[in-house]
């Protein structure tokens, strides 16, 4: 999410003149979110623009009156992930930064979501050096000037070609005394995107690679420039000459990333060698999906680079987008999760192991979800030797703490759980009910997985159950 969504206002308030001192490390977020007591706070960090895989960095528990207080280490200037129960926002952090920060709730309008709505953070106070104030002050800059002369992109396509120049000229010579390396490829990446605005004189895909890639440092770290690399390189393959793409499709078939190394070489904005490996990973990725080669070499391919790339950041990327991949992916490693149980004992997905396991996501304030369970409970009847149920609600849609009637019904597992667990993430659980099915040892046979009601092919999970249940009993007579 770009910093301008964040609503002006939040320049507003007290601003101090102070330059931050960069010789320390220790960034400090504290503030108020009152809608949040006794919830966590999270800071996370993007290890990259390409699987989006966050880390978290540290967390707080909001305090009864209200306030929170985060202190951590900052290697670099960078955006950073606040996660406020359920909720998400954005800001940048200066290594050393001290923000001041107000989380207000959702807005009552945004339907709810399960993986979290958007929210706009509001600073307190704001240091005139700080890299969200100078971000900001410049977005707004760029949004007015550009708003001013839009008329003139269909009648004076020229014209207005000549005003983007001209305001590209002015932000990077007024930015050119700034230290932040950080700022001043936001400033430039930013101005690319309006490159990407069609209109009548605007440059050819190699003049635009020429002027912004083709010699530019690769800011790893930097979500504006990522943002210009991922939408200039976007499927690149099926853009590729049909000499090229055959080149690749057989370096694909064997499985080499030499091989598709080399034939990418013969495209003019990929001569880049740095710039050309993180396209692959890229390209690799974004085919995955699309049945036009062959899944398990794409991993073996990223596997590979993983292990054996010349850019550290490379190998990162690497592992994380084939994580990213596999998970929840058919045949891919279930994510481990920690659940703990009424009486305060905690499980993991080791202690299903050795049988298939139903995991069950459920929304008890939804008489929608509630009228599955009925079915559910006959499944579980009929099934329970064979296949372990797992029942996992949010938190919060407990009656004040007690549960409701549907709740007390389920005769299996039941995990409240908070929405700052990792399990709703990592399952994607995006809708209730959700169903997810594990294999004995831990893989994904169905993510998502059939319900115990028909869907609109008329499928329900019991056939797949009753197919499993067949195959073990042929093998326990065996």
């Amino acid at each position: 999410m770009s910093i301008r969504k964040f609503a002006l206002s939040i320049l507003v308030g007290c601003v101090s003149f102070v330059t931050h001192s960069q010789a320390s490390r220790a960034t400090t977020f504290r503030g108020i979110a009152p809608t949040y007591i006794g919830q966590t706070i999270a800071i996370c960090e993007i290890e990259d623009y390409l699987s989006y895989k966050e880390t978290v960095l540290a967390t707080a528990t909001v305090q009864p009156d209200s306030t929170f207080k985060i202190v951590t280490e900052i290697k670099e200037t960078q955006q950073i992930v606040l996660r406020a129960g359920r909720n998400v926002s954005n800001l940048y952090a200066d290594p050393g930064g001290n923000y001041e920060l107000y989380i207000p709730e959702k807005d009552r309008y945004d339907a709810y979501r399960t993986d979290g709505n958007k929210i706009e953070l509001a600073f307190v106070s704001l240091d005139s050096m700080d890299i969200n104030y100078k971000v900001l002050s410049f977005q707004q800059w760029m949004d007015e000037y550009v708003a001013n002369y839009y008329y003139l992109k269909n009648v004076k396509p020229i014209e207005f070609a000549q005003r983007i120049d001209e305001f590209k000229t002015i932000a990077e010579k007024y930015y050119s005394s700034d230290p932040s390396t950080f700022l001043k490829a936001y400033i430039k990446f930013s101005v690319a995107t309006l490159d990407n605005i069609q209109y009548a004189a605007e440059r050819n895909r190699y003049e635009k690679h020429d002027f912004y890639l083709k010699n530019s440092p690769v800011f790893y770290r930097n979500d504006a420039y990522m943002e210009y690399f991922n939408a200039f390189y976007d499927r690149m393959i099926p853009r590729l000459e049909m000499e090229t793409n055959n080149r690749v499709y057989l370096g694909v078939l064997k499985s080499s990333p030499t091989l598709i190394m080399r034939a990418l070489g013969g495209e003019l904005t990929l001569s880049n060698l740095r710039l050309r490996e993180l396209v692959m990973i890229k390209s690799l990725a974004e085919e995955y999906y699309s049945n036009e080669f062959p899944q398990t070499n794409i991993l073996t391919i990223l596997d590979s680079v993983s292990k054996g790339s010349m850019f550290p950041e490379h190998a990162r990327i690497a592992r994380n987008v084939l994580e990213r991949l596999t998970e929840l992916a058919q045949g891919g490693k279930a994510p481990d999760f920690a659940l703990k149980t009424a009486d305060g004992k905690m499980k993991t997905i080791s202690n299903y192991k050795g049988k298939y396991l139903y995991i069950h996501f459920y929304d008890p304030s939804k008489t929608t979800n509630s009228i599955e369970l009925a079915p559910l409970q006959k499944l579980h009847k009929a099934y329970s030797t064979d296949i372990q149920f797992v029942t996992v609600i949010p938190e919060k849609e407990l009656e004040n703490g007690v549960r409701t009637p549907f709740v007390q019904s389920i005769p299996w597992n039941v995990f409240e759980v908070e929405s700052t667990n990792p399990i709703w993430k990592n399952y994607k659980v995006e809708a209730f009910p959700t169903y997810v099915l594990i294999d004995p040892n831990g893989y994904i046979v169905q993510a998502p997985a059939l319900g115990p009601m028909p869907n609109g092919q008329y499928q329900t999970i019991d056939q797949t159950f009753f197919f499993i249940q067949q195959a073990l009993n042929r093998e326990k007579e065996r």
